[in-house]
Protein backbone atom coordinates (compact mmCIF):
# COMPACT_ATOMS: atom_id res chain seq x y z
CA UNK A 1 0.00 0.00 0.00
CA UNK A 2 1.51 3.18 -0.84
CA UNK A 3 1.13 5.56 1.66
CA UNK A 4 2.34 9.71 2.27
CA UNK A 5 3.34 11.11 -1.03
CA UNK A 6 5.18 8.35 -2.56
CA UNK A 7 3.47 7.06 -5.86
CA UNK A 8 4.80 5.37 -8.81
CA UNK A 9 1.73 5.71 -11.04
CA UNK A 10 -0.30 8.91 -10.22
CA UNK A 11 -3.59 7.33 -12.10
CA UNK A 12 -4.43 4.05 -12.15
CA UNK A 13 -7.40 1.49 -13.79
CA UNK A 14 -9.23 2.08 -11.00
CA UNK A 15 -9.14 5.62 -10.61
CA UNK A 16 -9.29 6.00 -14.59
CA UNK A 17 -13.11 4.07 -14.11
CA UNK A 18 -13.86 6.36 -11.30
CA UNK A 19 -13.41 9.68 -13.76
CA UNK A 20 -15.26 7.70 -16.22
CA UNK A 21 -18.40 7.19 -14.03
CA UNK A 22 -18.37 10.94 -12.88
CA UNK A 23 -18.02 12.01 -16.51
CA UNK A 24 -20.73 9.21 -17.46
CA UNK A 25 -22.78 10.24 -14.95
CA UNK A 26 -22.90 14.31 -14.89
CA UNK A 27 -23.48 13.82 -18.72
CA UNK A 28 -26.76 11.67 -18.09
CA UNK A 29 -27.92 13.99 -15.10
CA UNK A 30 -27.65 16.97 -16.60
CA UNK A 31 -29.59 15.82 -19.82
CA UNK A 32 -32.11 14.45 -17.48
CA UNK A 33 -31.92 17.78 -15.74
CA UNK A 34 -32.30 19.93 -18.39
CA UNK A 35 -35.65 17.84 -20.00
CA UNK A 36 -37.21 17.31 -16.28
CA UNK A 37 -35.99 21.62 -15.45
CA UNK A 38 -37.04 23.34 -18.42
CA UNK A 39 -40.60 22.71 -18.16
CA UNK A 40 -40.69 23.05 -14.19
CA UNK A 41 -38.77 26.68 -14.81
CA UNK A 42 -41.11 27.95 -17.44
CA UNK A 43 -43.94 27.07 -15.19
CA UNK A 44 -42.53 29.00 -12.17
CA UNK A 45 -41.66 32.10 -14.39
CA UNK A 46 -45.12 32.03 -16.30
CA UNK A 47 -47.35 30.96 -13.16
CA UNK A 48 -49.55 32.82 -10.62
CA UNK A 49 -50.48 30.12 -8.80
CA UNK A 50 -51.03 29.99 -5.08
CA UNK A 51 -48.45 27.18 -5.43
CA UNK A 52 -45.57 28.67 -7.23
CA UNK A 53 -43.69 29.45 -3.91
CA UNK A 54 -44.41 26.20 -2.28
CA UNK A 55 -43.18 24.39 -5.74
CA UNK A 56 -40.48 26.35 -5.62
CA UNK A 57 -39.24 25.79 -2.44
CA UNK A 58 -39.37 22.20 -2.77
CA UNK A 59 -37.22 22.93 -5.83
CA UNK A 60 -34.98 24.75 -4.13
CA UNK A 61 -34.24 22.26 -1.08
CA UNK A 62 -31.04 20.63 -2.13
CA UNK A 63 -29.81 24.28 -1.64
CA UNK A 64 -29.85 24.33 2.13
CA UNK A 65 -30.74 20.24 2.80
CA UNK A 66 -27.47 18.63 4.10
CA UNK A 67 -26.84 15.86 1.48
CA UNK A 68 -26.37 12.93 3.91
CA UNK A 69 -29.85 13.60 4.52
CA UNK A 70 -31.59 13.67 1.43
CA UNK A 71 -29.52 11.08 0.22
CA UNK A 72 -31.01 9.30 3.42
CA UNK A 73 -34.47 9.51 2.16
CA UNK A 74 -34.33 9.35 -1.31
CA UNK A 75 -32.21 5.69 -0.37
CA UNK A 76 -35.51 4.68 1.77
CA UNK A 77 -37.59 5.95 -1.01
CA UNK A 78 -36.37 3.85 -3.44
CA UNK A 79 -35.87 0.74 -1.41
CA UNK A 80 -38.06 -2.05 -1.62
CA UNK A 81 -41.08 -0.61 0.57
CA UNK A 82 -40.67 3.26 -0.66
CA UNK A 83 -42.54 4.69 -3.35
CA UNK A 84 -40.10 4.89 -5.91
CA UNK A 85 -38.54 1.29 -4.96
CA UNK A 86 -42.57 -0.50 -5.51
CA UNK A 87 -42.80 1.43 -8.60
CA UNK A 88 -39.63 0.29 -10.33
CA UNK A 89 -40.22 -3.15 -8.75
CA UNK A 90 -43.94 -2.85 -10.54
CA UNK A 91 -42.10 -2.29 -14.05
CA UNK A 92 -39.45 -5.50 -13.43
CA UNK A 93 -36.70 -3.04 -12.74
CA UNK A 94 -35.87 -4.29 -9.27
CA UNK A 95 -34.58 -1.21 -6.78
CA UNK A 96 -32.47 1.76 -7.50
CA UNK A 97 -30.05 1.58 -4.83
CA UNK A 98 -26.42 0.93 -5.64
CA UNK A 99 -26.75 1.02 -9.13
CA UNK A 100 -25.97 3.48 -11.64
CA UNK A 101 -29.44 4.50 -12.41
CA UNK A 102 -29.62 5.23 -8.76
CA UNK A 103 -27.03 7.52 -8.73
CA UNK A 104 -28.92 9.17 -11.61
CA UNK A 105 -32.18 9.60 -9.70
CA UNK A 106 -30.50 11.05 -6.56
CA UNK A 107 -28.06 13.42 -8.50
CA UNK A 108 -31.46 14.73 -10.63
CA UNK A 109 -32.58 15.37 -7.66
CA UNK A 110 -29.67 17.10 -5.78
CA UNK A 111 -28.42 19.35 -8.72
CA UNK A 112 -32.39 20.04 -9.57
CA UNK A 113 -32.47 24.12 -8.43
CA UNK A 114 -28.94 24.54 -9.91
CA UNK A 115 -30.81 23.67 -13.61
CA UNK A 116 -34.60 25.43 -12.88
CA UNK A 117 -33.25 28.40 -11.28
CA UNK A 118 -31.41 30.17 -13.84
CA UNK A 119 -34.08 28.30 -16.65
CA UNK A 120 -36.13 30.36 -14.80
CA UNK A 121 -34.43 33.28 -14.61
CA UNK A 122 -33.67 33.47 -18.00
CA UNK A 123 -37.35 32.70 -18.70
CA UNK A 124 -38.79 35.63 -16.29
CA UNK A 125 -35.80 38.27 -18.35
CA UNK A 126 -37.33 37.92 -22.18
CA UNK A 127 -40.41 39.74 -20.76
CA UNK A 128 -43.88 39.74 -22.62
CA UNK A 129 -43.38 41.75 -25.64
CA UNK A 130 -41.47 38.56 -27.76
CA UNK A 131 -44.76 36.41 -26.81
CA UNK A 132 -47.25 38.90 -27.48
CA UNK A 133 -45.34 39.91 -30.76
CA UNK A 134 -45.54 35.89 -31.83
CA UNK A 135 -49.07 35.65 -30.61
CA UNK A 136 -49.66 38.57 -33.67
CA UNK A 137 -48.37 36.27 -36.07
CA UNK A 138 -50.62 33.66 -35.20
CA UNK A 139 -47.71 31.26 -33.47
CA UNK A 140 -49.13 28.51 -31.57
CA UNK A 141 -47.74 27.47 -28.14
CA UNK A 142 -44.93 25.22 -29.19
CA UNK A 143 -44.53 27.42 -32.16
CA UNK A 144 -43.49 30.26 -29.66
CA UNK A 145 -41.53 28.19 -27.61
CA UNK A 146 -38.79 26.76 -29.73
CA UNK A 147 -38.86 29.63 -32.35
CA UNK A 148 -38.79 32.70 -29.21
CA UNK A 149 -38.05 31.52 -25.91
CA UNK A 150 -35.00 28.83 -26.50
CA UNK A 151 -33.02 31.48 -28.86
CA UNK A 152 -33.45 34.15 -26.26
CA UNK A 153 -33.24 31.94 -23.24
CA UNK A 154 -29.89 30.24 -24.56
CA UNK A 155 -27.42 31.78 -22.23
CA UNK A 156 -29.60 30.33 -19.23
CA UNK A 157 -29.62 27.01 -20.62
CA UNK A 158 -25.79 26.88 -21.10
CA UNK A 159 -25.43 28.56 -17.40
CA UNK A 160 -27.68 26.10 -16.63
CA UNK A 161 -26.35 23.14 -18.41
CA UNK A 162 -22.73 23.84 -16.87
CA UNK A 163 -23.59 24.24 -13.34
CA UNK A 164 -25.72 21.09 -13.54
CA UNK A 165 -22.86 19.05 -15.19
CA UNK A 166 -20.02 20.46 -12.43
CA UNK A 167 -22.15 20.04 -9.16
CA UNK A 168 -23.04 16.64 -10.34
CA UNK A 169 -18.71 15.92 -10.49
CA UNK A 170 -18.47 17.22 -7.18
CA UNK A 171 -21.14 14.99 -5.47
CA UNK A 172 -20.12 13.05 -2.20
CA UNK A 173 -22.81 12.58 0.59
CA UNK A 174 -25.70 11.74 -1.72
CA UNK A 175 -24.00 9.09 -4.46
CA UNK A 176 -21.89 7.62 -1.33
CA UNK A 177 -25.75 7.09 0.14
CA UNK A 178 -27.33 6.07 -1.87
CA UNK A 179 -24.79 3.92 -4.35
CA UNK A 180 -22.42 3.18 -2.03
CA UNK A 181 -18.51 2.59 -3.16
CA UNK A 182 -18.70 0.14 -5.80
CA UNK A 183 -15.64 -0.10 -8.24
CA UNK A 184 -16.75 0.51 -11.65
CA UNK A 185 -20.62 1.09 -10.90
CA UNK A 186 -21.25 3.63 -8.62
CA UNK A 187 -17.85 4.85 -7.34
CA UNK A 188 -16.96 8.24 -8.38
CA UNK A 189 -13.95 10.51 -7.99
CA UNK A 190 -14.79 12.22 -4.98
CA UNK A 191 -15.47 9.15 -2.93
CA UNK A 192 -12.64 7.83 -4.87
CA UNK A 193 -10.57 10.67 -3.17
CA UNK A 194 -11.97 9.85 0.10
CA UNK A 195 -10.75 6.04 -0.47
CA UNK A 196 -7.39 7.25 -0.89
CA UNK A 197 -7.24 9.78 2.14
CA UNK A 198 -8.79 6.80 4.99
CA UNK A 199 -6.08 4.89 3.23
CA UNK A 200 -3.63 7.32 3.29
CA UNK A 201 -2.67 7.47 -0.05
CA UNK A 202 -2.41 11.34 -0.37
CA UNK A 203 -0.16 11.03 -3.42
CA UNK A 204 -3.52 9.75 -5.44
CA UNK A 205 -5.90 11.89 -3.28
CA UNK A 206 -3.52 14.83 -4.54
CA UNK A 207 -4.07 13.82 -8.08
CA UNK A 208 -7.43 13.44 -8.54
CA UNK A 209 -8.45 16.62 -6.14
CA UNK A 210 -6.37 18.96 -8.27
CA UNK A 211 -7.90 17.32 -11.25
CA UNK A 212 -11.13 18.49 -9.89
CA UNK A 213 -10.22 22.01 -8.36
CA UNK A 214 -8.82 22.95 -11.83
CA UNK A 215 -11.70 21.42 -13.45
CA UNK A 216 -14.23 24.02 -10.74
CA UNK A 217 -11.37 26.86 -12.10
CA UNK A 218 -12.52 26.59 -15.37
CA UNK A 219 -16.03 25.77 -14.87
CA UNK A 220 -16.12 29.14 -13.11
CA UNK A 221 -14.09 31.04 -15.93
CA UNK A 222 -16.67 29.70 -18.36
CA UNK A 223 -19.61 31.17 -16.60
CA UNK A 224 -17.72 34.68 -15.93
CA UNK A 225 -16.42 35.04 -19.61
CA UNK A 226 -19.94 33.75 -20.80
CA UNK A 227 -21.35 36.50 -18.30
CA UNK A 228 -18.93 39.31 -19.77
CA UNK A 229 -19.81 38.58 -23.32
CA UNK A 230 -23.45 39.33 -22.26
CA UNK A 231 -22.54 42.67 -20.50
CA UNK A 232 -20.31 43.72 -23.62
CA UNK A 233 -23.49 42.76 -25.80
CA UNK A 234 -25.83 44.90 -23.97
Amino acid sequence: MATGWSSSMPLDSVALAAIWLTFKLASVTTLVLLLIGTPIAWWLARTTSRMKGPIGAMVALPLVLPPTVLGFYLLVAMGPNGFIGQFTQSLGLGTLPFTFAGLVVGSVFYSLPFVVQPLQNAFEAIGERPLEAAATLRAGPWDTFFSVVLPLARPGFITASILGFAHTVGEFGVVLMIGGNIPGQTRVVSVQIYDHVEAMEYAQAHWLAGGMLLFSFLVLLVLYGSRLKQGWRG
